[in-house]
């Protein structure tokens, strides 16, 4: 037989633990404007590349846009420092970021819904998506970090209490 008690702990497990349908509804109706916290980090398309890169260090950012008039030219990413960049002789005092950008990249507005974001980002193996304004000009960038983050605020007791491997099971007990 039910009592008070109970219904408060059913209330509590269901607040902490939320179900399909709370992933569903942040899943389809939040927005990028619910998950993009900060700035975006920019350079314009004439500075040099060593200064792109001391941005994206100091900063401790994954990513820059960069801007030609203002507006979004391209993206520069760790992985472009990391394909285009890296083990090249290349004078990066001299050589341009506009040269290792990715250009024209992948855009969103900040009310796309974070399940087309994360969507498009697994489809298409992008780590990072600007977000532009109707007249292309910066206002965010969302990080497949942060959509993890944002979604795991839904359900932190379940991740943090998964096991490396949820679909293996010891044979043997540990420690004995």
């Amino acid at each position: 037989m039910p009592n008070d008690n109970d219904d408060h702990i059913n209330h509590l497990l269901e607040e902490e633990c939320p179900g399909p349908v709370e992933l569903e509804s942040v899943l389809a109706n939040d927005t990028l404007d619910d998950v993009v916290k900060l700035a975006p980090l920019t350079i314009e398309a004439t500075a040099p590349l060593a200064d792109a890169i001391r941005l994206l260090q100091t900063q401790r950012r994954g990513c820059a846009l960069v801007l030609e008039n203002g507006k979004l030219a391209g993206i520069f990413t760790e992985r472009d420092v990391l394909m285009k960049v890296a083990g090249h002789q290349i004078d990066s005092e001299r050589a341009l970021i506009s040269e290792y950008m990715t250009r024209k990249p992948v855009t969103l507005s900040s009310d796309s819904s974070v399940a087309y974001a994360l969507h498009l980002m697994v489809l298409e193996g992008f780590r990072h998506i600007p977000t532009v304004d109707g007249e292309g000009r910066p206002i965010g960038v969302v990080s497949m970090r942060d959509l993890m983050e944002y979604l795991t605020e839904f359900f932190n007791r379940d991740v943090l209490n998964l096991p490396p491997d949820p679909h293996v099971t010891s044979r043997s007990r540990e420690g004995a």
